[in-house]
């Protein structure tokens, strides 16, 4: 295996990967985003895995196999695609987990998420997962939560910080890379504050006349500026 002393996940953002070559290993990244808004797709795109890389989906709002559709239509190979479902073991019950799919009950079980992505990330590490090996070690993840704004339904603000600390403080330990949703409008400015404080990067949205736009905060040399986006093909494609 080939040992990576700093990897660097590409985002496919011309102004980011051109600007730092990528985001350092360990990097935890909040999308702060109003509804109907593009930041799903934009997290979809920031985690899709490119060859040698592996991704896990905390998915609080669709079920598994919504979840693997969207890597697909991004043109991930789901192999490399993990997902763990907090929506479908409420109606089904009787579910099993798989190698690639594991169900806890519902989005309040923060215990069992945490479980279920040491246990995913522990079969990345042995080559357990996708039964391919990428030849590279450590393997680079790739982890998205859709969403933190879910999470906070369910559970108090105290508590979900302290599992969002050892989340984020997982993603750096293995050197993976982490991306966090949030909705901007749905809580006050101490929710959002607190949160930000776990975060390495944030990438703020915004929504005019129809138009999405995102503006990128804490990567040195990449400026604050608006740009206007869309997605395709699981892309980022700036306006002229």
């Amino acid at each position: 295996m080939i040992r990576q002393q700093m990897y660097s996940y590409k985002t496919g953002i011309p102004q980011i990967d051109q600007a730092t070559g990528g985001f350092d290993a360990g990097t935890n990244l909040l999308i702060l985003a109003p509804s109907l808004s593009y930041a799903e797709a934009l997290a979809y795109s920031l985690i899709r895995p490119l060859p040698g890389e592996y991704a896990i989906m905390l998915s609080t709002n669709e079920r598994a196999s919504e979840v693997i559709d969207q890597f697909k239509s991004a043109g991930a190979d789901k192999q490399f695609v993990g997902v763990i479902d907090a929506i479908t073991k409420s109606s089904t019950p009787a579910v099993s987990d798989t190698e690639r799919f594991m169900f806890v009950t519902n989005p309040t079980d923060l215990t069992g998420i945490g479980i279920k992505f040491s246990h995913m990330v522990e079969m990345i590490f042995d080559g357990t997962f996708s039964g391919k090996e990428t030849g590279l070690f450590p393997p680079p993840i790739r982890f998205c939560i859709n969403s933190v704004s879910t999470l906070l339904m369910y559970r108090k603000l105290e508590v979900l910080y302290q599992f969002l600390h050892v989340m984020t403080a997982k993603l750096k330990k293995v050197e993976g890379f982490g991306v966090y949703i949030l909705n901007c409008e749905a809580f006050d400015e101490k929710t959002v504050s607190l949160i930000k404080q776990l975060m390495t990067i944030v990438i703020e949205v915004k929504v005019e006349r129809s138009d999405n736009y995102f503006r990128v905060m804490g990567i040195r040399g990449v400026n604050a500026d608006w740009h206007k986006f869309t997605i395709s093909k699981g892309q980022v494609v700036l306006a002229l």
